[in-house]
Parts: C-alpha cells; structure tokens; sequence
C-alpha cells in the first residue's frame, strides 16, 4: 500500500473530498453510451480497448488486452487532463474487477501515487448520494510527462520457467470452472497454465461486493505466498484485465505488489505451450 494513500475510497470519502478528477471506467459493449446516459457527475470516461490496451490483430501476441507503451498511456492521461499531482479516482460497476483496477494498476505502474478505486463501485455511489450527470463532460487537457512502466511485469518464457521453479509461485484469479478447463467465454481453450494455482479474484469481496478488511486479505495471501519473494511471485487472468483486481488487495493488505503476466490465459493459450485442460488431468 502507498505509505500516504490506501488504493481504495469508499463512497463517502469521495463526496467529502470536491478535488478529485474521477474516472467512469464502465464496461460492456455500449459502455460509452451508458456513460453519456449516466455517470457520476464530474467523470471522464476512459475505454479498456482504446485507453488502456493495444490490442493486436493476433492475441497470440500479448494477449487479448496488451499493454500499450508507458508513453501512449501518457498521452491518454493527457486526453483526460490529469497531471502527476492530481488525486484520481476510478470507479465501474464491478467492484473494481473490470477496468477500474487495470486503470490503478497502470497509474500507479508509471508513478503516479494519488489514485484509488473507489469501494463498492458505481453502485455504492449511487447509493451514498453522489450525484450524477449526463452527456461528456468539458475540462482542460493536459500534457502527462511520459514514464516507464515500474511496476513489475512478467512475459509469457518467464511464466514458462516459473511455473517449473519451487521458488516461484503462478497465481490464476479467474473463476475455479474456467481455472479447472470446465468452461470458457472468452479464450479458445478452457484450462490453465500447469503449475499455477487458482486464487479467485471474486474472494477478495465481501457479500456486499466490498473488499473484504485489509487484515483478512493480508492473512489470506501471506498464506497463499508464504515465504515467495514478491519479484518471484506471477499474477494473471483471462487478459491481464482482471489480476490487477487481485494486485489491489494485495496492495490494500499492505503487501507488495507482484509481477503481473499481461499476456495472460489468452496468450499462453495460443502459443503452443503445455495446457492444463479437463482432458489432460
């Protein structure tokens, strides 16, 4: 966790605080248009396929949501008129497991400390009182200085040794059917990377769709770590959309951040690597 910041606001503290820049990271097919509908009043939207990813015309290169360059992402935080001193929050409406918590983690990959995800989501918004708006909202842009990229990330040849090193530990954070090769919506093959374990995402929540308290999560993944150093420990998803939800908690708990496999499921997949499928086991 940021010595000064918790990644995550709750819903009252974001009413309280008028100085924040917030960010409508909402999902889905029409998410643009649901934000031009509604959304917290105040919010810029942002977009995972143009904003926050450089997809490829194969995804057998990086994945179905790839990384863009820290420099492109630069721009699109200038499109957003953010600059390195302003408090960001982000928000969609899955508790922060869609795009809200990929937008953290790249914020905070090219430096930037003052960002959180807001707890709960639009919904918890909506129900404190935050008041909204419709249409696009107008302010000024601004240029962001470029960066790289410092948090710790993973390839698809460094999972592919890690997997195999006792040393290291592989973390898969999507649900327990597709991890078991049961079911998969997404990718062309249902299974998982073999070596790597399954820790769903959906288990950092509470009932309610809140994060569960620090001390629980930090309980739950020392546990699940146990004595794997940080840079020797690899999280990843369908996409490398969804494991950042998981790279919160641990930075919510208190714990330091690991390595995220961008690439995820979607590119080992496709690459001619050892799968672990309902066939094989």
């Amino acid at each position: 966790m940021s010595a000064t910041l918790s990644p995550l606001i709750t819903a009252q503290k974001l009413i309280a605080n008028s100085k924040i820049i917030l960010i409508d990271a909402r999902a889905g097919a029409n998410a643009f248009e649901t934000y031009q509908n509604e959304h917290l009043k105040g919010a810029r939207f942002v977009d995972l396929n143009r904003d926050l990813a450089a997809i490829p015309e194969n995804p057998a290169n990086g994945g179905r949501h790839p990384l863009p360059s820290p420099e492109d992402f630069s721009k699109v935080l200038s499109s957003l008129g953010i600059s390195p001193s302003d408090h960001v929050v982000v928000y969609d409406d899955k508790n922060g497991s869609n795009f809200a918590a990929r937008f953290w983690w790249m914020m905070r990959a090219v430096g930037h400390e003052k960002i959180q995800v807001l707890n709960g989501g639009y919904q918890a918004a909506i129900q404190a009182g935050f008041p909204t708006n419709s249409g696009i909202e107008t302010f000024e842009k601004t240029v962001y200085p470029s960066q790289e990229w410092k948090l710790l990330l993973a390839d698809i040849d460094e999972v592919e040794k890690a997997r195999k090193n006792d040393q290291n530990i592989v973390i898969d954070v999507r649900d327990k059917n597709r991890y078991d090769g049961l079911v998969e919506p997404l990718d062309l093959i249902a299974g998982h990377i073999p070596g790597a374990i399954n820790v769903p995402l959906t288990e950092n929540l509470d009932e309610n769709g809140f994060f569960k308290p620090a001390n629980e999560l930090a309980e739950k993944y020392k546990a699940v770590l146990k004595d794997i150093k940080p840079e020797n420990t690899i999280v990843h998803c369908g996409s490398g959309v969804t494991a950042c939800h998981t790279l919160l908690a641990m930075d919510y708990a208190g714990l330091p951040i690991p390595k995220l496999y961008a690439g995820s499921w979607s590119e080992w997949s496709r690459n001619d690597r050892e799968m672990a499928t309902r066939q094989t086991e």
